[in-house]
């Protein structure tokens, strides 16, 4: 594989390296649009609009500190590596933070149970892992090759970085923590991703001898380097296989419980909007006019399909949440869900 020319990695490093001073320009460029991303994305996310969220992933900055990260581990430029790690995560605080006061000014009266941009976020499997490295490889190799610079725009789209922080932050201002955790951790999944195979790639790329020849400043590369990024990525893939498990067993879980709801909900003059499993517990939205099926016959009839270890969610659309916890015969009302 032929390495880049010095001009290549002059232009990758005045990329990537935001220079320092909060009234630089690059930094002034990094915050002003993180922070429109970030309002732009928990926007998306409070209306439901996947084109919405699409635009803050264009317009997020985030990716530029990641593989500047990665670029300043090949380089072996320790001071820009800390600087670029502390970008990535002030910016991620900042979305959060963003999240949180969105959360507080747009009160949600489902606690976001309903919502498709939270629920695709809140429960990251391997598969995630696996098509954030391939989408890292791609925005590093985007990087080094400026003949194919254009597809950046699709590399932003296909990487998830402001939308998991923006879920975070208003999941947390309705006290949904687990769930609030794993969106952070989808997050986490991109951005270790992102430094492994960018830092891969611009090893195989010969990026190092490519700024030797630009008489750049250019440190000692240690394995162990490389061998700390690829155990990140493992641990991050520990929890994210057992998220795979999860999913898997609360697909089953919703499956076997719709006809049980719907069967119930067939009672009166309900019906059912909605059966999905988070972490083993069966969440189901129902709408109907007064007066509402027992929400304790619906807990008997789950117990009697075998769901008797599932604890029970009940959303009543013009009523309250009834919350029916496993191996119990009794049901108590809650005002916005649990976490």
């Amino acid at each position: 594989m032929a390495g880049v020319e010095a001009e290549a990695v002059r232009r990758m490093t005045g990329a990537l390296f935001i220079e320092p001073g909060l009234r630089s320009p690059g930094s002034t460029r990094f915050w002003g649009l993180l922070v429109l991303a970030a309002v732009i994305a928990g926007a998306g996310v409070v209306g439901d609009s996947t084109a919405t969220v699409i635009g803050a992933m264009i317009v997020a900055p985030l990716m530029t500190p990641i593989l500047g990260c990665a670029l300043a581990l090949v380089l072996a430029r320790r001071r820009q590596v800390t600087r670029c790690l502390l970008l990535v995560i002030g910016g991620a605080l900042a979305v959060i933070a963003i999240g949180v006061l969105l959360g507080w000014i747009v009160a949600s009266p489902d606690a976001y149970v309903s919502n498709s941009q939270v629920s695709s976020r809140i429960s990251p499997r391997l598969i995630d892992l696996l098509a954030a490295l391939a989408t890292g490889t791609v925005g590093a190799f985007a990087l080094v090759r400026a003949d194919i610079s254009d597809t950046l725009p699709g590399v932003a789209i296909a990487i998830s970085l402001v939308p998991p922080l923006a879920v975070t932050g208003l999941l947390l201002t309705v006290h949904r923590y687990h769930d609030a955790g794993r969106s952070a951790l989808l997050f986490a999944t991109n951005v270790a991703a992102i430094v492994a195979t960018g830092t891969v790639v611009f090893l195989c790329y010969g990026v190092r001898a490519g700024a030797e020849r630009a008489h750049m400043r250019v440190g000692q590369f240690r394995g162990r380097t490389l061998a700390v990024v690829v155990c990140v990525v493992v641990l991050v893939a520990v929890p994210l296989t057992a998220g795979t498990v999860t999913v898997a067993r609360d697909r089953s879980l919703a499956t076997d419980a719709r006809p049980v709801a719907e069967k119930w909900a067939a009672t009166g003059t309900w019906q059912i909007m909605s059966v999905e499993a988070r972490n083993g517990i069966v969440v189901i939205s129902a709408l109907g006019l007064p007066p509402q099926p027992a929400p304790t016959a619906l807990r008997t009839a789950l117990d009697d399909h075998g769901m008797r270890d599932a604890d029970l969610e009940l959303h009543l659309v013009g009523g309250r949440t009834q919350w029916c916890p496993s191996e119990t015969d009794t049901c108590t009302v809650q005002e916005g869900g649990r976490s």
